[in-house]
Parts: structure tokens; C-alpha cells; sequence
């Protein structure tokens, strides 16, 4: 007789690590360092995070249309994805520690990391506001592990209890969490009624909203061409400051890096502009660990006229196919393979869906985020400047400790 699995949903959302020297951009209230150094074990994570982070990436990009916009947030799923990884055995934990870059840490690494890294990010800059918010929702049937609860609690912060999924509210009640996470960007991520068949949630929220170290000034604001994948023109709100701004500069034959600072300075929006529109089909694939830190630690401080497209992304995607593709099948139902044992015992669990919602929307005074965006920007002279007014690609990140929030591809400002 074949057993029978009992689906876990697996939901990331998000708003926006490898350690490299890059130029500082200093002034008054600028920050410049971390609180405290980061211990080898949150070193390690940062490293695993963000080589994830470019792996799904690709893959994702892989999968979507060329044409299409994308923002996610890959810390966000790393993080829902360890703590299913707390409940996982055998095969599935093997493939998960595998495909999250985990390899060489210990489970106690992976969560002691994750516990001083939230406290750390979240507190770091009083100008930026960054939350990460967990929960674990259950049904009172299929209650977790002690194990398993005690270590989303202490480890994640997660708000974890059972939850009567019959009730025609259940679904109201997980969506109305996330919203309030995500200051109502993102409003839900359970349709209802839920299946019979799900016995749980694992959620991440993640939220970012900072303004720009220099706003742009909106009166400047005006209509620009913005050169598409196929080379015909279309027609975007361009952002300008009126006067030359310190921003992460660094060029090289291939593309234009430019890194825009938030408040205090240690966050910031890195963009990574092609030098042709038609660029844009390989950068997202060939974007890696080693062209990544070679870029931001080759990035020096300039004087410069910065023109950024303002613009809106809202993404969302089911991620089981990326995940299995990134090296993890039997974690999800149609493996016949989940093994979830320390998550609830004497229970065959499997993970139905993973999905993923992001938003983010880059204006004037800064960036309000629930997801990961790509920005394009383009390189004119005389006077310096940084016009970005080709598709292009962006990471919102903390840079004193690498760790990297959100990525996105923009292929077209106006769109969605």
C-alpha cells in the first residue's frame, strides 16, 4: 500500500554574504561599521545565503519569461527553508543542507547564526526600517515536535500555534499575519478554503523601507527614453538630484556598477547596468559569488549626476520547480520521498507549494520593499553621470556585513 503524505506549505515573502573591502562612503551619521564583528559560524551563513541567492536567481530567470520583470527576495525563502530544515531527515535533510549552500556548518551553526544575525540587521540603522517576522501554524491534530517548536521560537522568533484549518476564518487568520508583517504589501498568501490535506505552515515575512542618503528631487522628475531588451525605446519617469551625489562606483567591459546608499549608509541599493540593452539576457544568468564580490570590492566613491527610473514591481511565483531544479525533489509530495520526521513524528509530511511574493516600489525619497527588484542604469560623460535607461538588474543589501536582502531584473520601469 503506498503511503500517504500529508502536505506542509512552505511560504517566503519579502520586501529587500560574503565579506569584502569596498569603498566607504563617509560623512556625518554615516555608519561604518558593524555593532559587533560577526562570529565565523554568521560568516559562514552570510556566505551560504548569498550563494543561494545567486542560484535561485538564475533559476528563476531561467524559468521566466525574457521579457518580464522580476523581484524576489532570496533571504526570505532561505529563512522559511531553514526551518523546515529543523524538521528535516535522511534524504531531505541531505538535499536541503546541499541545495541551501549549508554544507559544513551544523544544524546549531545554522540556527545560532540566523538568531544573532536578526538581531543584529534589524537594529542596525535607525533610519532604515528592516523586520523579519516568522510563524509556524499548525493543526492541533498534527502538533509539531517540542523540538521542532523550540527551535522556530528561539531561533526565529516565530509566532508558532495550532490553528483550526476547517474554519472557514483559518485561512483569513494566517493572511492577516502576513499582512500586518508587510505593512499590507503584500495582503495574502493562503487562498481559502485550505486543502484538508495541509497540516502546516511555514511563513517568513520580510519588510525594507529606507530613504535615499541623497533624495532624489521630484520637481526634476520627467519623462526619458528607457531602451528595451529588443532595442525599441519606450517612455519612463526618469529620477534626477539636480547636482552631483557620493554613490559605489565601479565599471568594467562588460557593465556599469552603481551602489546608492540608504540613510546611514549601510544599506544600499547596488545597481548593475549591461553597456547594451540586449545585455540583459546573459547578466542574470552568469551572476555569481565571484563576479558579485569582485564588483562591490572594486566599487569606489564618486561624484556623480545619478538618473534612476522610478518604478513599481509586484512578483510572485511558486518555487517548487526552482527548488527542485537547485537540487531538493524529495522534499515536495510528488517525490513519494519527503522525510519530515523531527518535524512531527510517526508522520509522512511533504512540502505542497513554496511560494514566493515580493513587492517594491523605488521612488524619490527612497525604497519601500516585500521582495527582491532588477534595476537597469546606463553610463553617459560630460558631465559624469549614471543614466540608467536600459533594462538592468539590482540587489538591496546590508554592506558591512555582505548579506543581500533582494534581487531583482527590470526589464521595462512601467511595468508590473
Amino acid at each position: 500500500m503506498r503511503t500517504r503524505f500529508r502536505p506542509l506549505g512552505l511560504i517566503a515573502l519579502g520586501l529587500v554574504v560574503t565579506q569584502c573591502h569596498e569603498a566607504q562612503i563617509t560623512g556625518p551619521g554615516r555608519i561604518t561599521s558593524l555593532p559587533r564583528a560577526l562570529t565565523a559560524a554568521e560568516n559562514s551563513l552570510v556566505a551560504a545565503d548569498n550563494r543561494f541567492a545567486f542560484r535561485v536567481f538564475q533559476q528563476v530567470a531561467r524559468q521566466a519569461s525574457p521579457d518580464s520583470n522580476l523581484f524576489l527576495s532570496p533571504l526570505s525563502v532561505a529563512m522559511a527553508l531553514a526551518m523546515a530544515y529543523n524538521g528535516a531527515a535522511g534524504t531531505t535533510e541531505n538535499e536541503m543542507q546541499s541545495t541551501l549552500e549549508l554544507n559544513g556548518m551544523t544544524l546549531d551553526d545554522v540556527d545560532q547564526s540566523y538568531r544573532g544575525l536578526f538581531g543584529l540587521l534589524q537594529k542596525l540603522d535607525p533610519g532604515v526600517t528592516f523586520t523579519i517576522g516568522n510563524s509556524v501554524w499548525y493543526r492541533p491534530e498534527y502538533t509539531p515536535t517540542p523540538s521542532f517548536l523550540d527551535a522556530t521560537r528561539t531561533y526565529f522568533a516565530a509566532r508558532a500555534e495550532g490553528l483550526d484549518f476547517s474554519k472557514p476564518d483559518a485561512a483569513d487568520t494566517i493572511n492577516a499575519w502576513v499582512s500586518q508583517q508587510t505593512r499590507g504589501k503584500i495582503p495574502t498568501i493562503v487562498d481559502p478554503p485550505i486543502s484538508p490535506d495541509v497540516v502546516a505552515y511555514l511563513i517568513n515575512a520580510i519588510y525594507f523601507k529606507g530613504d535615499w542618503t541623497e533624495q532624489f528631487d521630484k520637481s526634476l522628475t520627467k519623462p526619458a527614453p528607457f531602451t528595451l531588451r529588443a532595442g525599441d525605446t519606450t517612455t519612463v519617469q526618469m529620477m534626477s538630484h539636480g547636482v552631483t551625489v557620493n554613490v559605489g562606483f565601479h565599471a568594467d567591459q562588460d557593465v556599469v556598477v552603481v551602489d546608492l546608499p540608504y540613510s546611514g549608509s549601510a544599506f544600499s541599493m547596488t545597481v548593475v547596468l549591461p553597456r547594451t540593452a540586449a545585455g540583459i539576457d546573459s547578466l542574470p544568468l552568469s551572476l555569481d559569488e565571484a563576479r558579485w564580490t569582485a564588483w562591490t570590492g572594486a566599487l569606489n566613491t564618486m561624484e556623480l549626476y545619478v538618473y534612476l527610473p522610478r518604478f513599481t514591481v509586484t512578483y510572485g511565483l511558486t518555487m517548487n520547480d526552482v527548488l527542485k531544479a537547485l537540487g531538493m525533489p524529495s522534499a515536495f509530495c510528488d517525490s513519494g520521498n519527503a522525510d519530515f520526521t523531527r518535524m512531527v513524528a510517526n508522520e509522512r509530511l511533504c512540502i505542497t507549494d513554496a511560494k514566493h511574493k515580493a513587492f517594491v516600489n523605488v521612488n524619490e525619497e527612497g525604497t519601500e520593499a516585500a521582495a527582491a527588484t532588477s534595476v537597469g542604469i546606463g553610463l553617459t560623460s560630460l558631465p559624469p553621470s549614471i543614466v540608467v535607461d536600459r533594462p538592468f538588474v539590482f540587489v538591496i543589501r546590508e554592506r558591512l556585513s555582505g548579506t543581500i536582502l533582494f534581487m531583482g531584473r527590470v526589464m521595462h520601469p512601467s511595468g508590473s
